[in-house]
């Protein structure tokens, strides 16, 4: 259905670019037939995305299209003008016809180029920053120009046929409820974020979650602190929704450093009477070797003096009492050997753990594309930030990376950069660890 309307509307733009001239120099039914094809087509270009519920998903879908169009359509009328060219221009009777046409032709074309690439532009969420702004700097490059088109137009079209298979599969789902766990669900941030309305630190997940039934709650602890702090504040935290739900307990899923602040809860701070589990996610249980680099090789004064910047931004961001230095001392392997030592876990709680590996170096967005190597060099196989073997704990581990050369980042397993991965749907993921939490009983 597609290809067919993509086909019917490349017609139609073609032979507008190459007839409108003509007809507006004529006054004749050509410019009739212009406007009865022309303008319906920037406006409905692509009947067959009206299934798409989504506004936005469609918008997208017609932009991706419009510009797929336009490629075609360019190609084309560039096929008919410049061997007419040959032929009209030196007749002095033909010329000024063949002019005319030939100068309008770009204007017709462009137009729809505007109307689609404005479509995906404001609607598109995997187009990200990064490629609209070299889609504007290589819109001047000659056949760079044509390639980075022809790559929004494939991310853009890519991106609608993802979302609205997962619309579909939620619908399909919805009845189910999934995510409709016995008790709620508890989100627990890593090191240097906040929970906020603004900017989810879990991204599209929650959104998800709660498509198939899930209660979700948010640890709202402080983005840097020690470990003890932290893990204080979420005891109260953790009492407080079990008690508000009145669900007794809570399902605690917590990722990078929230995962030991989280143990601290349960086994020292109070909390495992009102934790049924807790699921740690690229939570460095035996140390970020990252972390020992940092102290080591950074002078006092420096390290003093990024931790006061860090901590005065911290506050201005809700942080009541930040302490970087604090934080960044208890992710070593030292600190973190001397925490499990003194943090057994609770046999009222179930523990369970998933890792992921990134496979190179450029799949990381920053930092993390410049951490790697050196996670690398200290620990082998990692995340952009933690090493594999720091990963595993509790009942079961799963090791989780891609097929191909990118593999799977700290910040991917939050969904941080809202990244369509291929072979990882990171949505779906939590579906379904969630699911098992509630095949469990819990």
């Amino acid at each position: 259905m597609k290809a067919l309307f993509i086909a019917l509307d490349t017609a139609i733009l073609t032979l507008c670019a190459c007839a409108v001239g003509l007809g507006l120099l004529l006054r004749s039914p050509l410019f009739v037939l212009f406007l009865l094809l022309y303008v319906p087509l920037n406006i409905i270009p692509s009947p067959h995305r009206f299934r798409i519920r989504s506004f936005r998903l469609r918008v997208c879908g017609e932009g991706s299209d419009l510009l797929l169009v336009f490629l075609f359509s360019a190609v084309l009328t560039a096929a008919v003008f410049v061997p007419a060219g040959f032929k009209y221009i030196p007749d002095p009777d033909a010329r000024l016809f063949y002019l005319i046409a030939a100068a309008s032709a770009p204007f017709v074309l462009g137009v729809v180029f505007w109307n689609g690439i404005l479509r995906v532009y404001l609607t598109s969420v995997q187009l990200g920053i990064k490629h609209r702004v070299l889609g504007i700097l290589l819109a001047i490059i000659p056949l760079w120009n044509v390639v980075y088109l022809c790559y929004i137009i494939i991310l853009t079209d890519r991106e609608v046929r993802f979302e609205v298979q997962k619309q579909r599969r939620d619908e399909e789902r919805a009845q189910q409820r999934v995510c409709a766990t016995k008790y709620p669900l508890l989100l627990v941030h890593g090191v240097f974020f906040r929970d906020s309305d603004l900017l989810n630190y879990w991204g599209r997940i929650p959104a998800e979650l709660e498509k198939n039934g899930a209660d979700i709650y948010y640890g709202n602890h402080q983005s840097a602190a020690a470990i003890s702090a932290c893990g204080e504040e979420l005891s109260e935290r953790i009492r407080e929704v079990a008690e508000k739900t009145g669900c007794g307990k809570v399902n605690i899923i917590a990722h990078s450093k929230g995962g030991l602040d989280c143990r601290y809860a349960i086994s020292r701070g109070g909390a495992a009477q009102y934790v049924a589990s807790l699921t740690t996610i690229n939570t460095p249980h035996r140390g970020c070797l990252f972390a020992d680099y940092l102290l080591s090789e950074t002078s006092v004064k420096i390290k003093h003096s990024v931790a006061r910047t860090y901590n005065r931004f911290l506050r201005k961001l809700g942080d009541s009492k930040p302490d970087f230095l604090a934080a960044v001392n208890d992710l070593t392997a030292r600190s973190c050997e001397e925490f499990n030592r003194e943090t057994p876990d609770s046999p009222e709680v179930y523990y369970q753990s998933f890792g992921s590996r990134l496979n190179r170096a450029r799949a990381g967005k920053f930092p993390m594309n410049l951490t790697f190597h050196v996670a690398k060099a200290f620990g082998g196989s990692n995340d952009g930030l933690v090493a594999e073997d720091s990963f595993p704990w509790g009942s079961s581990f799963r090791l989780l990376t891609t097929s191909g050369r990118r593999g799977i980042s700290h910040g991917d397993m939050v969904d941080l950069n809202r990244e369509n991965i291929r072979d990882f749907d990171v949505r779906e993921f939590y579906v379904q660890l969630v699911a098992d939490l509630k095949e469990k009983g819990f």
